[in-house]
C-alpha cells in the first residue's frame, strides 16, 4: 500500500487523521451521554467524564497534525466538479468543523480550569490555562454544552453530504477519503 496521495486521492496520512477523528468524536460525545447512566459522585460517571475530558484534549492536539496534513496534501479534485457554491459551503463546512475541533477542547479546558478541578490527560495532569472563577465557569459550560449540540448536527451535516455525493451525484468525493482497501 502506497502512502503517497494521488491526484484523485488523499494522502494516507490525511484519511487516517480524519478517520481517527470520527473516533475520537464518537468517544467525546459518547463519553458524556453515557455518564448519565451512573448515578453522580460514582466512580463509574466520574471516569466517563475523565475519558470524556482526555478523548477532547487527544482531538484538539492531533487537529493541529490533521491541520499540517491539509496544507501539506490539499485535498484532491473531485470528479465531475461540483458546482462553485457546493465548494464554498464544504470549505465552510470543514471550518466550522476544525473550529469545533479546535474550540471545544479548549472550552473544556478553560471550563476545567475555571471550576478549579484537575485536567486529566492519560496519566498526566496538564496545568489550568486560568484561576478558578465559580462564574465564568458557569458561561463557559453553557456555550460549551450548546456548541456541542450544534456539533452533532456539523458532523451529521458533514455525513449526510458524503452519502449524497456519493450515491445521487456519484462523485469521487466519499472515495477519496476512504482508505484503498475500501475504495
Amino acid at each position: 500500500m502506497s502512502l503517497q496521495k494521488s491526484a484523485h486521492r488523499y494522502h494516507m496520512a490525511s484519511i487516517s487523521l480524519h478517520w481517527l477523528m470520527l473516533a475520537l468524536f464518537i468517544a467525546v460525545y459518547a463519553s458524556i451521554e453515557l455518564r448519565v447512566l451512573f448515578e453522580k459522585g460514582t466512580e463509574l460517571r466520574e471516569t466517563m467524564k475523565s475519558l470524556h475530558f482526555m478523548f477532547g484534549l487527544l482531538m484538539f492536539f492531533l487537529v493541529w497534525l490533521r491541520i499540517a496534513m491539509r496544507f501539506k496534501y490539499p485535498a484532491p479534485r473531485i470528479e465531475p466538479a461540483p458546482p462553485q457554491w457546493q465548494v464554498l459551503a464544504a470549505r465552510l463546512a470543514h471550518l466550522m468543523l476544525y473550529a469545533l475541533m479546535i474550540g471545544m477542547p479548549l472550552a473544556g479546558w478553560l471550563l476545567l480550569s475555571a471550576s478549579g478541578k484537575p485536567i486529566p490527560f492519560f496519566g498526566l495532569e496538564l496545568p489550568a490555562l486560568i484561576g478558578k472563577n465559580k462564574e465564568l465557569a458557569g458561561q463557559i459550560k453553557e456555550i460549551h454544552e450548546l456548541v456541542g449540540t450544534i456539533g452533532y448536527f456539523l458532523i451529521g451535516a458533514h455525513a449526510a453530504a458524503a452519502l449524497f455525493h456519493h450515491y445521487i451525484k456519484r462523485d469521487s468525493t466519499l472515495l477519496s477519503m476512504l482508505p484503498k482497501t475500501a475504495a
